[in-house]
């Protein structure tokens, strides 16, 4: 199973947005996918008509009280399956610091899921925390949206230094440019200077438009609802692009991964 993580620091940029969407492009290819929304706001549940489950407090998953497997929904998308969010998922770090090894945990409990799924995709919530580098720990591919502004082109370099520094080598970063209006002089000039500074940045932009936003309004994703619209048709390339970035799970990515998941269950 691959993990892909759809994260910023930043919040209002697009992540959820992409995460259904590319979820949905996912299992319409044919992979058995699921998505996990880790916001507590429940974004991802929302536009997928999914609700929280009882008894789906982070509290009794990090305790092993309840199993992933137990909360996931069923959508109305073929291959396409909801791990819901739940509002206790604001104390998620928390909780997280009082287990051992915090950062491996979300790699750990998601094994099972590996006999299912052929991709997990993770909708995380904005900001620094414990459970951002238990996201990173457990990825295999981060994807992430950009606005062209200087304090998101900072964000990025931040992140590559960190991943530098853990010394994940079998990580792999996919920025892209987010809710784009190329009318506006600074986000030409920002997108420019960033392509050459960072020349794996995606080709593909999402621009700002209104015909996106309505995707909370309709409660789908783009290519169901529209699938033969421009925003669709992006999402689409978007995908096709990720895609070929992707790296067999047979690499060393996996292996490394297993690796760390035998060591996190022998602990």
């Amino acid at each position: 199973m691959r993990i892909i993580a759809v994260t910023n620091i930043k919040g209002g940029v697009g992540k959820t947005t992409t995460a259904v969407n590319l979820a949905y492009l996912s299992a319409a290819g044919g992979a058995a996918t699921l998505l996990w929304d880790l916001d507590p706001q429940g974004a991802a549940t929302y536009a997928l008509r999914g609700d929280s489950q009882e008894h789906g407090s982070v509290k009794r998953l990090l305790a092993g009280k309840v199993e992933l497997q137990e909360l996931i929904l069923a959508t109305d998308y073929r291959r396409l399956d909801l791990l819901p969010a739940d509002f206790s998922y604001r104390n998620f770090a928390v909780h997280l610091a009082a287990r051992r090894h915090p950062t491996e945990r979300l790699l750990k409990m998601s094994r099972p899921l590996r006999e299912v799924y052929a991709t997990l995709f993770l909708d995380c919530p904005a900001g620094i925390s414990l459970l951002s580098e238990s996201v990173l720990r457990a990825a295999d591919i981060i994807i992430v949206p950009l606005v062209p502004t200087p304090l998101s082109l900072r964000m990025l370099v931040q992140l590559y230094e960190f991943i530098a520094r853990e010394g994940w080598t079998d990580l792999t970063l996919l920025p892209f440019f987010s809710l784009v209006d190329r009318r506006r002089s600074l986000h030409v000039e920002l997108i420019a200077e960033a392509r050459a500074q960072f020349p794996q940045i995606l080709a593909t932009e999402v621009p700002y438009w209104s015909e996106i936003e309505r995707m909370s309004v309709r409660r789908a994703p783009l290519p169901a609802s529209a699938p033969r619209s421009p925003a669709a048709l992006i999402y689409m390339r978007l995908w096709a692009e990720v895609r070929e970035r992707l790296v067999p799970t047979s690499h060393a990515s996996a292996r490394d991964r297993s690796a760390l998941l035998s060591a996190a269950e022998a602990r």
